[in-house]
């Protein structure tokens, strides 16, 4: 096992063509919709795993059959999901209705057993088998939070490298007790606002000094715009490519797998920025997350052909 995936899993229920405006008590109409295997954590390891690179993931689902869905749908992308527990209770596995809407999205979740996954459910020894360990969506692991910090020590401990995408805090408080997490963090993937949320600031290139200053390499998401990576004193930057895009659910989990990917290989920052981008873009070409991976000759096909007019050497797909 390359890497050790901790997180949340759930499916997506995607609602395109929605109304100009959402009025209350009347019944609007969509004009598509989409169930996809959705969540953070699960959509990076899913996508991580199709790119070429041996993916475990520890979780834990309700005894539903949107759990067991989900589970099938990441199982099916060669991820271990061996280590995944089902609650004991009546708990069900959560779920996020996403309302794609102009240039943005209305995002719903229903935490379900995400909130209920705690340090006693985590294989250590499972954990410390893996070259990397990544973490997604730190806001929604309630019961695991207050040990977020000793998960990740003691993955450093066991040298591992490690990373982490935080995404958004529901609360909105966007606590200290994260910066202890950081410590252990070699790899620190928020987008463009929860950068700014996290070093409580509205100014980005503060935020990347003091993020830069607490982890190793530092890469900030931007959309469309450019992506910014830095690494104590060196930082580069570079724009994805242009694409049809359909959503953008789960590119930045996307991006984050493609990054990982390369970086388990040895990549320069640059190079692995650069595959980043396309893993991002390519993600958005299809509906939620995770869909457009699951055409394996035609991810490649993508990829092959960007990299290769980017002139950046052979395209490093495989494990």
């Amino acid at each position: 096992m390359d890497v050790c995936v901790i997180g949340e899993i759930n499916l997506d229920l995607i609602l395109y063509g929605l109304p100009k405006e959402l009025v209350l008590d009347r019944e609007l109409l969509a004009s598509g919709l989409a169930l996809t295997l959705g969540s953070s954590s699960a959509i990076f390891a899913h996508n991580l795993a199709l790119l070429g690179t041996k993916v475990g993931f520890i979780s834990k689902t309700g005894g539903d059959p949107l759990g067991k869905i989900a589970l099938e749908r990441l199982a099916a992308s060669g991820v271990d999901v061996s280590r995944v527990k089902q609650a004991a209770g009546r708990t069900p596995t959560g779920l996020t209705v996403a309302l794609p809407y102009l240039q943005q999205r209305y995002i719903l979740t229903f935490p379900g057993t995400m909130f209920e996954m705690q340090y006693s459910d985590i294989d250590m020894e499972y954990v410390r088998s893996a070259r990397h360990l990544h973490v997604s969506s730190f806001f929604l692991h309630r019961a695991l939070r207050p040990r977020m910090a000793e998960l990740f020590r003691q993955a450093k401990a066991a040298k591992l490298s490690t990373s982490l995408d935080t995404n958004d805090d529901p609360e909105n408080k966007w606590d200290r007790d994260l910066l202890d997490v950081l410590k252990y963090v070699d790899i620190f993937l928020p987008n463009d606002r929860e950068a700014k949320k996290i070093a409580h600031t509205d100014d980005l290139s503060k935020a990347i000094n003091l993020l830069a200053g607490l982890v190793k390499v530092v890469i900030v998401k931007r959309g469309s715009a450019a992506a910014i990576c830095r690494s104590g004193e060196e930082q580069c930057s570079l724009a994805p490519p242009t694409v049809k895009s359909v959503d953008d659910i789960g590119a930045g989990d996307s991006f984050d797998a493609g990054f990982i990917h390369q970086q388990l290989r040895g990549a320069k920052l640059e190079d692995s920025l650069a595959f980043a981008n396309l893993a991002g873009a390519y993600s958005t070409t299809k509906e939620g997350g995770t869909e457009a991976f699951r055409d394996r000759s035609a991810l490649t096909s993508f990829m092959r052909q960007q990299w290769n007019s980017a002139n950046r050497g052979p395209l490093p797909l495989q494990g």
